[in-house]
């Protein structure tokens, strides 16, 4: 890639760095531009609040505010502004325009006007690993922690904690769909509450695929003990496989519900049946760690050999070797303009619609 350095500066002094890729002609999406954040932060979680022009990136070392005019970085956050930890797993924003950010061993942090608030497990939190953040259109805002689901009241903030009904404590993943059901991926499956019961889902019914590559079967692998929340055992270790593992949830507006497992690829459930994509359909990898549906309807999986895009019949991946960061993407987002981000080590990259 051909790279000019811009003169911001990130997080602890870092330098950002924008890099101008060379489009391929033929690709209907490419690498437009990367901000390098440095070789050693993470950035795991990204947020886009359109009405204030913003692109929030959460990293291993902080929180990243961006202006989409320019991509300006307008502020930077760490425990000395307010954070209550400074590796940010979860960005969510409610209805009210707050700002949640959900940390590695040091609860929530909200935000809205300068002003900061925590809370932790004495104030209701279910745990102090906080990985997702969803609100119902009735405004019931949820979070997944390592040990169970919030349902937060936010005129009260008032937190009910759900953890012997879910299939696993571990919760990773939430969608909700039109009915307001919601749904959790968890480390031993999908577990859906529609406001009075509850129904589960493992690999036994469906959930993610029979890999086809064989790898070695994994019970537990990932973030699933304090000392794997380290992402570079995720890209430096063995590639493992277990289905029930879900990353990522999405309720799509037909209801369909995907789902981005560890080493099963992507499944979806449709008419009280799952049905999964992988590497051999087209996926870039089959260990998904992010889900986006695009405004033009097409979805985006973030994966551990890259991004891909699906819009129903054909499949586009971007990896490395087309200007990527690297090839583990953790998150990704859409701004206004139609852009896709992809979060992954060393920063985020911008991808464009090819001319």
């Amino acid at each position: 890639m051909l790279q000019r350095v811009c003169g911001w500066r990130g997080l602890g002094g870092l330098a950002l760095m924008l890099g101008a890729g060379v489009q391929a002609q033929a690709a209907p999406y490419t690498v437009v531009e990367s901000f390098n954040v440095g070789d050693d932060v993470y950035v795991r979680s990204l947020a886009v609040e359109a009405d204030a022009e913003t692109l929030w990136v959460g990293t291993s070392s902080g929180l990243l505010e961006i202006g989409l005019a320019g991509y300006e970085v307008r502020n930077t956050f760490t425990r000395a502004d307010g954070l209550a930890n400074e590796y940010i797993f979860a960005i969510g924003i409610d209805s009210r325009g707050y700002k949640w950010f959900g940390t590695n061993a040091g609860g929530v942090s909200r935000y809205r006007d300068g002003e900061w608030q925590t809370f932790f497990p004495m104030h209701g939190l279910a745990d102090y690993w906080v990985y997702v953040f969803d609100e119902q259109p009735n405004g019931d805002f949820w979070i997944g922690t390592w040990e169970g689901a919030n349902r937060v009241d936010l005129d009260t903030l008032t937190f009910h904690t759900y953890l012997d009904e879910l299939i696993n404590e571990w919760v990773y993943g939430l969608a909700i769909d039109s009915e307001e059901r919601v749904w959790f991926g968890t480390e031993g499956g999908v577990s859906m509450f529609d406001g009075e019961t509850w129904e589960h889902w493992t690999h036994d019914d469906g959930l993610g695929s029979d890999n086809h590559r064989r790898l070695s079967v994994s019970p537990n692998t990932g973030l699933g003990t304090r000392d794997r929340h380290d992402l570079t055992v995720l890209e430096g270790g063995e590639e493992t496989f277990n289905p029930n593992y879900i990353f990522a949830m999405h309720a799509d507006p037909e209801d369909r519900i995907w789902a981005g497992t560890w080493g099963g690829g992507v499944s979806v459930y449709e008419n009280g049946a799952w049905y999964n994509y992988t590497s051999a359909d087209g996926l870039a990898g089959d260990l998904v760690y992010s889900i986006l549906q695009a405004e033009d309807g097409a979805y985006w999986f973030g994966t551990n050999r890259g991004v891909s895009r699906f819009d129903g019949e054909t499949w586009q991946t971007l990896d490395t070797g087309d200007g990527l960061l690297a090839s583990h993407v953790y998150a990704l987002a859409q701004t206004p303009d139609g852009d896709i981000w992809a979060a992954s080590r060393r920063g985020v990259t911008r991808l464009g619609q090819a001319e």
